[in-house]
């Protein structure tokens, strides 16, 4: 369903994604944070619905959707350092930042720091090109919400 997509945002130079595949792909990144610890717990999609809620202006219902083709890119993306380094090559700093916050805010939805997701978000943040620095600061804001 996604090969196109996929196929897409894996080329050598990617072109930059427009809103709607930007917001795709980002949302698969979030739901395989979520799915690291092999547990991915109701709180972490609500936590999932709710970013993509605020961060896009979606209502419930659309958010959900957004998720749940996300949930499906997810399980067909390559690898996370080919889907990461794509996303870094096609989005912006400020919003790959944005998107480590994001990250952290998943991560903690469910009460449990799990060693799979500290790992995986600290491959992640360090991909798409975040540093350690921003990344501390994402995790302290998402941590405070």
């Amino acid at each position: 369903m996604f090969r196109d997509f996929l196929t897409r945002l894996t080329q050598p130079q990617p072109a930059p994604l427009d809103d709607g595949d930007a917001r795709l792909a980002l949302t698969a990144l979030l739901v395989r944070i979520a799915r690291s610890d092999n547990d991915y717990a109701q709180a972490e999609r609500d936590r999932i619905d709710r970013i993509a809620a605020a961060r896009y202006g979606l209502g419930p219902f659309e958010a959900a959707q957004l998720r749940a083709r996300a949930e499906e890119l997810e399980a067909e993306a390559p690898d996370t350092v080919r889907f990461t380094r794509a996303i870094k090559e096609a989005v912006a700093y400020e919003d790959r930042r944005a998107v480590v916050e994001a990250l952290w805010s998943v991560v903690l939805a469910d009460g449990e720091r799990a060693q799979e997701e500290d790992a995986l978000l600290r491959l992640v943040a360090n991909l798409l090109g975040v540093n350690d620095r921003d990344s501390a600061l994402a995790r302290q804001r998402a941590a405070q919400r």
